[in-house]
């Protein structure tokens, strides 16, 4: 799948107004039919609205053809899957939140709110599938997979999350390079540029028994991925003459906040933090490229 960052813009305008209510002052002791009929209603309507509007707004200009897949497991270095894995995982997270805001028993939750962004995703997967401009993408599909398992199975096994995925996204010169398909505006370029993103696990310290009960139980360490000097999701000649070289992967190790452990007695801040929690935190970082590692002083 191209430009996967269009499309989880269309997964935070899918599920983020009902995230906003799903934390609650303290969850309900059994389903509340109102609630649920509202979460349920409301996704159901909605999600299926941003597939109509998608295949009008991207394909609509490409042949609808029969079914088909096609093999983009090489593309962009897999930023895009990286991309598709934070995505479904999000997903995941703010359904989960949402049912168990509904009353929902936490098992079920898991369940069935784990997979939100999984199926979100496959939605949109088949409408690739049906153009002829793009394809189903069993490698994205893998990816939407691990993102919602990753959910699924902390918490199934931990109740909580001590691994969590998260994003970051700089500016970066190649998106003039090709500004149709890195982007143009500041926003469009964040959503586009595949060169600024960073996809990160952010694991909690405290939650895996380091240090005493003084130990912060917000400190979080992360292993990002990124990658650079890309203007297509295949190489090209122009990544072997110019001056920016071949384009290059990167791991990333820096610290982090859970911002779900921070301690407020107000649903408002503690919905704020929930939200904010998919997105790291700029911090100091070392940067390992090749043979090379690089510090920064901040990095976002």
């Amino acid at each position: 799948m191209r430009l996967t960052f269009r499309r989880i813009a269309w997964l935070v305008v899918v599920l983020g107004p009902f995230v906003v209510q799903a934390q609650p002052d303290s969850l309900e002791t059994g389903p509340r039919a109102g609630r649920v009929a509202l979460v349920s209603g409301a996704c159901t309507g909605i999600t299926a609205g941003a597939w109509v509007a998608l295949d009008q707004a991207w394909y609509d200009g490409y042949e609808r053809i029969g079914l088909h897949s096609f093999n983009d497991g090489g593309e962009w270095l897999g930023m895009d899957k990286a991309g598709h894995m934070w995505s479904a995982y999000s997903g995941g997270r703010w359904g989960h939140a949402m049912l168990r805001w509904s009353g929902v028993d936490e098992r079920r939750s898991t369940l069935l709110g784990g997979s939100m962004g999984f199926v979100f995703l496959t939605g949109v997967e088949m409408l690739d599938g049906y153009s002829s401009g793009w394809g189903f993408s069993w490698w994205d599909m893998a990816a939407n997979t691990a993102g919602a398992g990753l959910f699924i199975g902390q918490q199934l096994g931990w109740k909580e999350q001590r691994i969590m995925m998260k994003l970051s996204a700089h500016h970066t010169p190649f998106a003039a390079e090709r500004p149709t398909l890195l982007g143009t505006g500041g926003a469009e370029r964040l959503l586009k540029d595949y060169n600024g993103q960073t996809i990160w696990l952010s694991s909690n310290l405290h939650a895996f028994g380091v240090g005493g009960e003084r130990f912060p139980k917000w400190l979080n360490v992360a292993i990002g991925y990124g990658a650079e000097n890309m203007v297509g999701g295949e190489p090209n000649a122009r990544e072997e003459t110019d001056a920016y070289g071949p384009r290059y992967a990167q791991v990333l190790l820096s610290v982090d906040v859970d911002l779900t452990r921070i301690r407020s007695k107000s649903s408002v801040v503690r919905t704020l933090l929930f939200l904010a929690n998919s997105i790291k935190i700029p911090a100091p970082t070392l940067e390992f490229r090749g043979d090379r590692v690089l510090v920064h002083g901040f990095y976002f």
